[in-house]
């Protein structure tokens, strides 16, 4: 059946809602859908080339014609829903909630500012897992999306939506959040974790769908990972922005911040066993490598480099898979085939860098 699922196979901000959008684009899909709750966001460039921040909505959404769908196993902000939705001038014809989706309360942030989480692992306090706890607990003060009148114009059936379209042969694509390295149950850094599962097998059931309609599934790395600021769990090569910037050729202060608490990230060199856990759990269709361009900053004016051809031949030989997509930019992704050698090509000056 014709779903896409993509997915993060780090430590989250690998770049899925740039994916997602162009799997969305290029399936022409009718329906986009964003799993999990506030505690990420996904960043891609529109039409008019701003970069648009989304933290609720699926990212996706910028393709034509789509409807943004927030499933059972969302968990949703009413504040920043509202902002998001208006924000993109969009209505009940284009967002549908489901009724079973979960609702984060000021309590639930409150809970997780208290508990000393954002100090003791990195949290983004955003209430999400406070919120995950209070369902999983059963209690009486859980608030579900029916219960909330502000979203009532976009309650809908979600399973009988998805399910006619795909029975007419329409594709849905569903938004991954965060990364395989984060996972609660497989990530493997417990208790630096999220407070749920982050495989593409979570996401298909958060969204209610089955495993026998999913088609693709593609995963998304960055040469790069990061992880956000704090104690947020190890990095087995950690450098630093300014390490960075002076490999890239990129400005001496270049560094990325967080969507969701606009803190500085913490980054580190591509590390092998994360990547490979992420490609076992998730045996992804296609693999998409971004931010290809923070080995060598030439590569954004259309330059060839000898540095980022041997990356890839790098890590592709103990993953054992090919990478089929590159990144290179917020709103640049270029075919695998793009940097095999060729026989005119003028390498960068540049270093070649470990790896991991």
């Amino acid at each position: 059946m014709p779903v896409s699922v993509v997915v993060g196979g780090q430590y989250g901000s690998e770049g899925k809602g740039k994916v997602a959008l162009t799997v969305a684009r290029e399936r022409d899909a009718r329906c986009v859908i964003r799993v999990g709750g506030t505690n990420s966001g996904h960043t891609i460039v529109d039409d008019n080339g701003m970069l648009r921040s989304l933290r609720q909505l699926p990212a996706s959404v910028f393709a034509k014609g789509t409807i943004a769908l927030l499933p059972p196993g969302a968990l949703i902000d009413v504040d920043i829903f509202e902002r998001e939705v208006a924000e993109l001038g969009l209505g009940p014809d284009r967002v549908v909630v489901s009724p079973f989706a979960g609702l984060i309360t000021a309590e639930d942030r409150e809970a997780e500012r208290s508990s000393g989480l954002i100090d003791r692992i990195g949290s983004t306090g955003s209430g999400t897992g406070a919120a995950l706890t209070r369902r999983a607990s059963r209690s009486p003060s859980v608030r579900l999306a029916s219960h909330e009148d502000r979203l009532r114009p976009y309650l809908r059936d979600t399973a009988d939506l998805m399910r006619g379209i795909l029975q007419e042969d329409q594709w849905i694509v569903i938004e991954g959040s965060q990364g395989f390295g984060l996972s609660l149950l497989h990530g493997g850094f417990y208790p630096h974790a999220t407070s749920r599962d982050t495989t593409a097998a979570a996401f298909v059931s958060e969204a209610g769908l089955s495993p026998r309609d999913v088609e693709e599934i593609v995963l998304v790395l960055r040469a790069h990972p990061i992880r956000v600021a704090g104690p947020s769990g190890p990095l087995e090569d950690e450098i630093t922005w300014k390490d960075l910037a002076a490999q890239a050729g990129l400005p001496e202060d270049y560094r990325e911040l967080t969507t969701a608490t606009h803190k500085e990230r913490r980054i580190g060199r591509f590390e092998m066993d994360v990547v490979r856990r992420a490609i076992q759990a998730n045996q992804p269709t296609s693999i998409v490598l971004n931010h290809v361009d923070y080995l060598d900053s030439a590569l954004r004016d259309g330059r060839q480099s000898v540095l980022a051809r041997d990356f890839l031949r790098v890590i592709e030989a103990p993953l054992g898979r090919k990478i089929d997509r590159i990144g290179l930019g917020p709103n640049s992704l270029v075919p695998r085939s793009d940097f095999e050698e060729k026989p005119d090509a003028q390498p960068s000056s540049r270093q070649a860098r470990k790896v991991s």
